[in-house]
């Protein structure tokens, strides 16, 4: 009798081994998974710049990670890639993209520092709105983020926001300048261009740093070309600021005494106001125009003979050309301009011997195209916690704490019908469960 009661026994704590390990391996699966570290979990995950065929993802993180997203037409479908546009690894990331088709829903995860976060077990959702006709005139606001101590915040992504408008986003350049496009924001339904007016129009700005922190302001956009330092760590109201000069060149406001008569006592010459008048143009870069070539050549027009300095204060690069005798000039820059945001300034000394100043704030990117799509490997799977609607606070929302799936940042899954872990997680566990009735049942059997 004592030696059967030994296999009961041991038959009896092998069924509740196995059941509890079974069940516990079914119904909490994630035990099994790498979950990210907190430092690497995306916070304020933001969706911007929705258009007729492009949208822009940006989050943050504690530390500096490799960042990117994945997408794709269809839920089970995440096939191809989007890298991160700030750098390789960064606690601030921006992803956006391109090449997309109107009035159609993708669908995306993101990923951080090798790990794949979703919406609580499906891909995030986003909807391209109409194809609208172009602006016939461009608007930009622009200005610079500072850190505490008054350096410049290069990789902060600013985020704007105007009443009844879908966000736009940008990010600073190493010299912490940023120049956004608000002709081109949409209204909340993507389906028109927002009105804008120069001085009633408010704009939100919100500053995402990762660490170096966060910084608030409110501005209209005549005050905004540029706009005066943002401050990381402060909130900031300029809505009393008053115009800004886009140009650079000082204004004069000449006050005739009290006496004065319509009829002055001296008269200036045609010929003279037209020479006071001459200025240098730069003829084919706009306010906070956007281009693709990281090369650009710069012309324009101005008094024949005058020797103008040119300066890309980003990179930084000056050089000195002479205005030729029928009045034109151009200009390459010797290197290639890096992506993001940059600023030319020209200056020059009219005939008075007066120096003059024209300034020009441009971006370049990356030209068009379609993403890469990825090599098959493993599927990721996650789960992570914030909505993908655009937010229109610039009150940043942080996502709750997400969990996650190891994949590898080098190459994506793109065979949908793979097994997932939760399916490989259920087979072990109802596996375990048979093996131990089983188990179970010959070692009652036996006794």
């Amino acid at each position: 009798m004592k030696k059967n009661k030994i296999p009961t026994f041991l038959g009896i704590i092998l069924l509740i081994i196995g059941l509890a390990a079974g069940i516990f391996l079914v119904q909490n699966e994630q035990i099994f998974k790498s979950g990210a570290s907190p430092q690497a979990s995306p916070k304020d995950i933001r969706v911007t710049n929705t258009t007729d065929s492009s949208f822009t993802v940006s989050w943050a993180t504690d530390k500096e990670t490799s960042g990117f997203i994945l997408w794709g037409e269809s839920e089970n479908a995440l096939s191809k890639t989007e890298l991160n546009e700030i750098g390789e690894t960064s606690n601030t990331h921006s992803v956006t993209v391109q090449g997309l088709t109107p009035n159609k829903a993708y669908y995306y995860e993101l990923s951080s520092d090798g790990i794949s976060f979703d919406n609580d077990g499906i891909p995030w959702q986003i909807t391209t709105g109409p194809q609208l006709v172009d602006q016939s005139t461009s608007n930009s606001i622009s200005g610079t983020i500072l850190t505490a101590t008054g350096t410049p915040a290069d990789k902060a992504i600013v985020y704007i926001t105007l009443a009844g408008a879908s966000p736009l986003s940008t990010t600073t350049s190493q010299n912490g300048s940023w120049v956004v496009p608000i002709s081109s924001a949409r209204n909340q339904n993507l389906t028109s261009f927002v009105e804008i007016n120069e001085t009633t129009t408010l704009v939100e700005i919100f500053v995402q740093a990762g660490p170096r922190g966060v910084a608030t302001a409110q501005i209209y956009p005549i005050a905004a070309k540029p706009a005066p330092p943002i401050i990381l760590g402060e909130s900031m109201d300029f809505k009393n600021e008053p115009a800004s000069n886009p140009g650079g060149i000082p204004k004069a406001n000449i006050n005739l005494p009290d006496d004065a008569t319509a009829s002055s006592g001296f008269e200036i010459s045609d010929d003279a106001t037209a020479s006071s008048t001459e200025t240098v143009t730069l003829e084919n870069i706009k306010e906070g125009e956007a281009i693709t070539s990281t090369e650009p050549e710069f012309f324009g027009e101005g008094p024949p003979g005058t020797a103008i300095t040119i300066t890309v204060e980003s990179d930084p690069v000056t050089e000195q050309t002479t205005i030729d005798s029928l009045g034109d000039w151009n200009w390459s820059s010797p290197e290639g301009l890096s992506e993001g945001s940059h600023k030319i300034t020209i200056t020059w000394r009219d005939t008075g011997g007066i120096l003059r100043t024209l300034t020009r704030t441009f971006i370049v990117q990356a030209a068009e195209g379609p993403a890469f799509e990825s090599t098959p490997s493993a599927t990721p799977t996650a789960t992570p916690t914030s909505s993908p609607t655009p937010s229109a606070s610039p009150t940043p929302a942080i996502a709750s704490s997400p969990t996650a799936t190891p994949i590898s940042p080098a190459s994506v899954a793109t065979d949908s019908g793979s097994l997932k872990p939760t399916i490989i997680y259920s087979i072990m566990g109802i596996g375990l469960i048979i093996f131990s009735l089983t188990l179970g049942f010959f070692t009652f059997k036996k006794s």
